[in-house]
């Protein structure tokens, strides 16, 4: 097998199935070094809500790509197949091996397929489609865009403001709509990816879990990291990093709305919604294998899998 075809090895499941912790073991049996595929890890000062990796578990495992980005900064799927590569080729060039490891599937499959070639990002478009944005709303700009680009219309959420200002922003570059663009050619794809899903087959053991985990953030402080974020100035609820679960719905209780048991159940029922959709993305991959959701099967699955790989013999 060659250096090329030689696949990159993911650990995938929805968000409270056990990822991180499947990572740290093979990293101790192992020459694995783990790159994360997070998109809410990326940000610093955001480390309860995100179920970042305390320092004793990145003491045993470090992480790539992780607390590295101001929350107030965008973050794109190329710019995370730029700084996943660096760090490929870093720790290939050590004789390790990349072990990516999360559940943000837009960021895998970018990975694994390739990107539509997108213009970059223009801050003077997206400065001008942001003030428009907040004198006449977010609905007149999904209106736009259902008039320019009725596919991208019917496929972006009315209240995602982030998709449906990067859909404007490429159609005012290009002159084409995001959706044709996105139907062209794709680009090469930087080589195979060895998908392993964590995940338990009855749901309501990850909705227990989501709902216990969230409770336990809030026994760590999570409300008081949201309210940190809160008093900047330069942060605001439109940012990704704000619309993260749990941190929207405190953002929301800072802001006036609700008693705080109201937001800390809306926080564990948007989270239960967000795992739902990640089972949606990860039943799609065909090529997945899955491991199951208890940790001792868990273990056993991935050796058995990791043991009959080629390269790793």
């Amino acid at each position: 097998m060659n250096e090329f075809s030689k696949p990159l090895i993911c650990i995938m499941g929805p968000t409270a199935s056990g990822k991180t912790a499947l990572a740290v073991e093979l990293v101790q049996r192992f020459p694995f070094e783990i790159i994360s595929v997070d998109s809410a890890m990326i940000y610093r000062d955001m480390d309860i809500g995100t179920a970042k990796p305390d320092a004793a578990t990145l003491a045993m495992a470090p992480h790539a790509l992780i607390d590295f980005l101001d929350p107030a900064e965008s973050y794109s799927a190329a710019r995370f197949v730029k700084d996943a590569e660096r760090e490929i080729a870093r720790i290939e060039a050590a004789g390790r091996w990349p072990l990516l490891v999360g559940g943000t599937g837009l960021y895998f499959r970018a990975l694994g397929e390739g990107l539509a070639r997108m213009p970059d990002a223009d801050e003077e478009v997206r400065a001008r489609l942001t003030d428009w944005m907040a004198a006449e709303g977010l609905a007149a700009l999904h209106a736009r865009l259902t008039e320019v680009d009725p596919q991208a219309g019917a496929r972006i959420h009315p209240n995602d403001p982030q998709r449906i200002l990067r859909a404007l922003e490429v159609y005012e570059l290009t002159g084409e709509p995001i959706s044709r663009i996105q139907a062209k050619e794709m680009s090469e794809p930087r080589r195979p990816l060895l998908k392993l899903v964590v995940a338990p087959e009855d749901r309501a053991v990850l909705h227990e879990r989501i709902a216990l985990r969230f409770h336990q953030m809030m026994e760590q402080g999570l409300l008081a990291e949201v309210e940190r974020l809160y008093q900047r100035a330069d942060l605001h609820p439109n940012l990704p990093s704000v619309r993260a679960v749990g941190y929207r719905q405190l953002w929301q209780y800072l802001s006036g709305e609700g008693a705080l048991d109201e937001a800390v159940e809306r926080g564990i029922i948007a989270t239960r919604q967000y795992a739902k959709r990640q089972f949606t993305w990860l039943r799609k991959e065909s090529s997945a294998q899955w491991l199951g959701g208890e940790p001792g099967s868990v273990m056993q699955n991935a050796l058995a899998v990791l043991g009959s790989a080629e390269f790793l013999q």
